[in-house]
């Protein structure tokens, strides 16, 4: 197998390897920089073409791919167990541990079976923090640290506590947020609604003094998105981001059934930003990693700005609250997460372990899906692979 795989990794078969590397590492380079075409003509190139000792970078394969999941069972039989009652539909089935490695926006290696859309968990906060951005670019928001009270009038936002709450609340995951929603209370996070990850009473605090992962207050920010576009956040996603990057058309975005609310007086679908009770975003690696490198690029694709640097820059920019944490992306400002990795990378993480990497400083994107343990582990191996 690793044999197989180094083959696969050093020749430069005439089919992917069409185009020297881009010289640069800086990750808002200019026109020059490759984006791949929508479909699957995506160029590869040869590690060594890409700065990588080709030996060091099968070996970091061969690594990850001996780190298949123990924590989701390949049927997802133990997701009651792990995130509480189910409210939307599972798969029956998932890939293996799989990956792809781009630098310059080529791929320089991949594992498995990237194309195969599965729940990719909390990954979905991070596109959920991308159409607040586009949000507050259309001019949809003014401001992200306006009340979001002034514009969402649903009553979700009518009490004392909730009033206070701002887009900026949300998407840092300290708006405190009360309430019930499609049958979770935010506020009582026992076993049955929550699984293993039940949490014991304590006092609300202010909105964004105290920070707290949770996702009915995340499905409260779609559902706030959702009445803000007036549209599903599928079509959002799809004509704003997913379609512009050239994704696939495999990747959809499964509500839960009795995630039904009333817009212009018709009936659509809220989404969740996470799969923690079934549903949420189905996707494959190759478009992850598409969705890594528009952040890589500055929120830039070809000649079009989909997002503004500044917002890139702002939604990956610590908070002051809470862990390294920017606008539902995970930060490494410490170097706690990824000890081995540059303090200026960052990524999207959802359980499983499904993982975008971003890392401006080298010029690279890492996505790796269904594997045990630490993403820094590979991280370390993918760098040190650099010459």
């Amino acid at each position: 197998m690793v044999r197989k795989l180094l083959l696969l990794l050093t020749l430069p078969l005439a089919s992917a390897c069409t185009r020297p590397a881009t010289p640069s590492t800086d990750a808002s380079a200019g026109p020059a920089a490759y984006f791949p075409p929508a479909g699957a003509a995506w160029q590869r190139q040869a590690p060594a073409a890409a700065g990588f000792d080709p030996d060091r970078l099968a070996a970091a394969v061969a690594f990850a791919q001996t780190q298949e999941t123990t924590q989701m069972t390949p049927n997802f039989s133990t997701q009651e167990e792990i995130f509480g009652k189910l409210l939307g539909p599972m798969p029956t089935s998932r890939a293996a541990t799989n990956g792809i490695i781009l630098r310059h926006g080529y791929i320089v290696a991949e594992w498995g079976d990237t194309q195969r859309p599965d729940p990719t968990y909390s990954v979905a906060k991070s596109v959920l923090s991308t159409i607040l951005g586009i949000s507050i670019e259309r001019g949809l928001i003014k401001n992200i640290n306006e009340p979001v009270a002034g514009y969402i009038k649903d009553g979700g936002y009518d009490s004392d506590q909730n009033r206070q709450i701002t887009w900026e609340h949300h998407a840092r995951q300290t708006s405190e947020w009360e309430g019930e929603l499609w049958g979770k209370n935010a506020n009582f996070l026992g076993k049955e609604a929550f699984g293993k990850g039940e949490r014991k009473p304590r006092a609300q605090q202010a909105p964004g003094t105290y920070y707290e992962y949770n996702d009915v207050r995340i499905n409260r920010l779609a559902l706030s998105l959702l009445r803000l576009w007036e549209k599903p956040l599928p079509a959002v996603l799809k004509k704003e981001i997913m379609d512009p990057i050239g994704a696939s058309d495999t990747w959809h975005w499964v509500p839960y059934p009795n995630a039904v609310a009333t817009v212009q007086g018709k009936a659509m679908p809220s989404m969740s930003g996470g799969t923690r009770w079934g549903g949420g975003l189905v996707i494959n690696a190759r478009d992850e990693a598409r969705f890594g490198y528009l952040m890589l690029r500055q929120g830039r694709w070809g000649r079009r700005q989909i997002v503004s640097p500044s917002w890139v820059k702002q939604a990956t920019t610590r908070g002051p609250v809470g862990p390294d944490y920017g606008y539902l992306w995970w930060l490494n400002t410490e170097q706690k997460a990824w000890p081995d990795a540059p303090a200026t990378s960052y990524a999207a993480l959802g359980a499983g372990q499904n993982t975008v990497w971003v890392d401006p400083e080298h010029d690279i994107v890492v996505v790796w899906r269904w594997h045990n343990g630490s993403p820094n582990e590979l991280i370390k191996r993918v760098l040190t692979a650099l010459k």
